[in-house]
């Protein structure tokens, strides 16, 4: 490849050592980093109290703080996931009990999550290590070759009420309760998650004892729902758009995978706050070490990259047809595209 056509349309030249570029990003600020996590972890705190508060007056004036609860919550996990790349503080084991504790809040295991987060990031975009903390995403080949009841399952499970609704609260309630994935990965994921378990009863004992049962599980349980909800939109949509990259081996290149298969989810800038500029993911995935707060600070030096995999909040609305891997078209589709696609293969084989 001649320098010409190292270069996009984008304009971004994929032949330039990025990593070696974005390394001088990856020095986090400690001043910084303990007032982004006060920042949010304070608001947090008064969103939920103001919120119990206002539902002496009715269950409604309530709720309607939940919301903001909720995105400091998210927030929260996003301190959390810096911590587990050691990005937030860049002191291992201060990110490490940082995000030990933001877990109990996010009734996310650290060390568990952290585990199954490093396998996505080594592995995004590769067709043969799909599986382990991602999305699941069948090929359309795939897709043909299941039964009728597979398929009924894999449309059930990509469904947006399954995906975001039901899903987000098996995951968070339920399946982080026990990391049977992790059954290989040592004793630590599992004494983590065991842990964590036991702060969070005891965390939630201690409130039920001091507010009663009901409130708690009117404040506390619909903060938690909501905010996963919106964890689980945004990680979806970071590598479930249209023109993200899937190849397998020796095509699939880790530079490539991290430029093409993670988005840029263009966000408005309050937004982009709440969810700690998470949706600059292809820098991220390019370079996992950058603390969430010096993001912008790349594609402000680097507006081209500015440009890979940019989708906005209403292109993202779409992304939820999106469920099957076309290895023809390098393109991910809905399941009409993909029948389409199959019509006019079998069309093509006949008529040669």
């Amino acid at each position: 490849m001649n320098a010409i056509q190292s270069i996009g349309a984008t304009g971004v030249d994929f032949e330039k050592p990025w990593l070696k570029i974005l390394s001088t990003y990856r020095k986090p600020r400690i001043g910084r980093s303990l007032f982004e996590l006060a920042a949010t972890l304070l608001p947090f705190v008064l969103f939920w109290a103001a919120a119990w508060g206002l539902m002496h007056l009715g269950y409604w004036f309530g709720v309607i703080l939940v919301v903001p609860a909720a995105g400091c919550l998210l927030r929260l996990f996003m301190v959390q996931h810096d911590c587990g790349h050691g990005s937030f503080f860049g002191r291992r084991r201060l990110d490490d009990w940082t995000g030990r504790m933001i877990g109990v809040l996010t009734l996310t295991p650290y060390d568990y999550w952290r585990r199954a987060h490093s396998e996505h990031h080594a592995s995004a975009g590769n067709l043969d290590e799909r599986g382990v903390g991602d999305i699941t995403t069948l090929t359309v080949a795939e897709y043909a070759a299941l039964t009728r009841w597979g398929r009924l399952c894999y449309r059930l499970y990509r469904h947006p009420l399954v995906m975001f609704g039901i899903g987000p609260a098996w995951l968070f309630l339920f399946k982080q309760r026990l990391p049977f994935g992790m059954m290989k990965s040592g004793a630590l994921p599992w004494a983590s998650t065991m842990a964590t378990n036991a702060a969070i009863a005891a965390f939630a004992a201690l409130l039920i004892w001091a507010i009663g049962i009901l409130p708690f599980l009117l404040v506390h349980l619909p903060i938690v729902l909501l905010a996963g909800s919106a964890g689980v939109w945004l990680f979806y949509v970071q590598h479930q758009f249209e023109d993200t990259h899937w190849s397998k081996p020796p095509d699939w290149k880790f530079q490539y995978a991290a430029m093409h298969g993670a988005s840029h989810y263009d966000l408005p800038q309050p937004l982009r706050w709440m969810t700690g500029n998470i949706g600059m993911h292809h820098i991220h995935h390019l370079s996992s070490r950058i603390p969430f707060y010096r993001l912008p600070e790349v594609l402000h030096a680097h507006p081209e990259l500015g440009k890979l995999g940019r989708i906005t909040l209403k292109d993202s609305l779409r992304c939820v047809n999106l469920i099957l891997w076309d290895e023809t078209s390098q393109k991910l589709v809905s399941l009409q595209e993909a029948r389409l696609s199959v019509r006019t293969a079998e069309t093509h084989r006949t008529m040669g």
